[in-house]
């Protein structure tokens, strides 16, 4: 006999439920007849998403402008960039050319100056004489006294046997020799020919203090071939 308040389950496939999620089936199995209890759960609900085909028209798409600046520079752009770099350039050749000319113009007053400076004056004798006296005597150089002596006729011996004095004291007595000279006096001799007569002074120095010294009167003849040149020089009596 059941206890009180428990009711056998109905013979046969019957249902019980005991959860919104569970099902209880129970089953006569073999013929027995107590009920074999078949769990049956419930699947979850599912939810489902979405899933309709995209429409490629409903898409978002950027502004053309905006699609056009982000990826390639516009035609506007380009010919102002274009512009500006042949400004430039013609800007940096006008400056190049403009630096040349003022070179060159510096150039050419350089040596315009140098000219007017170093051009030999052969158009007054007394001048001629007195760059010969520097060549030979204080300069030593014969190359330079050679632009202001007659190219064939001339007689160094004298004015060369007083060098060569001079070379020699030096070397001798390990002193410093200078030559000096005073006012140029012209004497006319033709058309052609003059005389300038000066003093030398021959004067010897050992460690800046004077050792010696002497006076000399020397003629120095010019001849005019084209310009004023010192064809003879002599030591007067």
């Amino acid at each position: 006999m059941p206890p009180t308040g428990h009711h056998p389950p109905a013979q046969g496939r019957g249902l019980m439920r005991t959860h919104p999620d569970t099902t209880l089936a129970t089953s006569n199995v073999a013929g027995r007849g107590d009920p074999f209890p078949v769990v049956m759960r419930r699947s979850k609900p599912i939810t489902v998403i979405d899933m309709q085909p995209h429409d490629p028209e409903s898409a978002v798409t950027p502004p053309p402008d905006a699609t056009v600046t982000g990826t390639r520079p516009s035609t506007a752009r380009l010919k102002g960039g274009r512009l500006r770099s042949r400004r430039a350039r013609l800007l940096l050749a006008l400056g190049a050319g403009i630096m040349a000319l003022l070179c060159l113009g510096g150039v050419g007053v350089f040596v315009a100056l140098y000219d007017d400076a170093t051009e030999i004056k052969r158009t007054a004798p007394d001048a001629v004489a007195d760059s010969f006296i520097r060549a030979y005597l204080v300069n030593r150089d014969d190359n330079e006294a050679q632009l202001y002596a007659c190219s064939d006729g001339f007689d160094y011996g004298p004015i060369s046997s007083l060098r060569t004095e001079i070379l020699n004291r030096e070397k001798k007595f390990d002193v410093t020799v200078s030559v000096t000279w005073s006012t140029l006096t012209l004497s006319s001799k033709g058309q052609s020919e003059t005389r300038v007569s000066t003093d030398l002074t021959i004067a010897g120095f050992s460690d800046g203090v004077s050792v010696s010294r002497r006076t000399e009167n020397w003629s120095f003849d010019l001849v005019d071939h084209g310009g004023w040149r010192v064809c003879g020089a002599v030591k007067s009596a």
